[in-house]
């Protein structure tokens, strides 16, 4: 196994959505102990601690989208941070509500595009997250920022997308709760989709491999985006969006054990973790385990967990 150098970069945004709680999720990632499980793989691991925001306007109360200028510090700051820090290693970005990856990933896609390679995006949520602000009925940022990194219109007062993420360079899987509004546009655009019906019949392999084929085929980089409700609520109660008949815990293992394999993984989000609503740490530590997975440990290698 390849050694790396792995930035913990803390992202505790809580803006995207008014349920709090995440931003509570990168100290909770720590005191699971993702570092030590990556230290442990023999992998150099530098924290970075938390960030904060830009300086930005005061939200106001009761405008039809969620605390919008707090979540445009938030992409300023993701976006710069992730540019530099992806020529120091690989960044996992410790969330925090999914609105932090139009930052991370329009910041590694800015790297990208400065080495000459096209970036390529695995997401792997219960969601879509391709509204814009004016098409979310509930307002809540978290819903948008596939939207945002592609370069959807709609997004005024935030950082230009200089570098948008061309839609065929995106693959979803544990898709299970869509609205119409995203229906309908996800299925004109071209981003590879796989709901969890495709998974039941097919496995969640397949469509994994085919992806990554492409991305070793274009000498691409490899951007992770882990939403805790890509896993089913049983095995991980922490998030506020749950919904029913999501990824096992083998199936999650798998797709990491996978991306391992491969060795495209270049950078990664951790996100939508609401220790508020965990259970003893469990899903922390699920999420800290699946991190590990994607950085070499195999499933020999696994420790045993116990939450009494």
């Amino acid at each position: 196994m390849t050694h790396k150098t792995c930035l913990l970069i803390g992202a505790p945004v809580d803006s995207g959505k008014r349920r709090r709680g995440c931003l509570m999720g990168p100290d909770a990632y720590r005191t699971a102990g993702l570092g030590q499980s990556l230290s442990e793989l023999g992998h150099q691991v530098i924290d970075l601690g938390n960030l904060a925001p830009a300086p930005h306007d005061p939200d106001t109360t009761n405008a039809p989208v969620y605390a919008r200028n707090e979540t445009i510090g938030w992409t300023q700051t993701l976006a710069a941070v992730a540019d530099t820090a992806m020529d120091r290693g690989v960044p996992l970005f410790l969330g925090g509500d999914h609105s932090l990856s139009a930052g991370s990933v329009s910041g590694v896609a800015n790297h990208a595009a400065r080495k000459g390679r096209p970036l390529f995006v695995l997401w792997l949520d219960a969601h879509t997250d391709f509204h814009t602000p004016a098409s979310s009925g509930s307002g809540h940022l978290h819903g948008t920022p596939v939207a945002y990194f592609t370069g959807r219109p709609g997004f005024d007062g935030f950082p230009p997308v200089h570098n948008p993420v061309p839609e065929e360079n995106i693959c979803m899987i544990g898709l299970r709760s869509v609205d119409q509004a995203e229906h309908d546009t996800i299925q004109a655009s071209a981003i590879r989709c796989h709901d969890m019906r495709r998974i039941d019949e097919h496995g969640i392999a397949p469509p994994l491999n085919a992806f990554l084929a492409d991305v070793a085929a274009a000498n691409g980089m490899l951007h992770v985006s882990l939403d805790v409700d890509f896993l089913d609520p049983a095995v991980a109660p922490a998030v506020g969006t749950t919904v029913p008949g999501g990824a096992t815990v083998r199936e999650a293992h798998l797709v990491m054990e996978l991306l391992h394999d491969s060795g495209l993984v270049t950078s990664m989000d951790l996100v939508e973790l609401n220790p508020f609503l965990d259970e003893r740490g469990r899903t922390a530590k699920l999420m800290v385990d699946l991190a590990a997975s994607a950085l070499g440990r195999r499933v020999f290698d696994r420790p045993t967990r116990s939450f009494t």
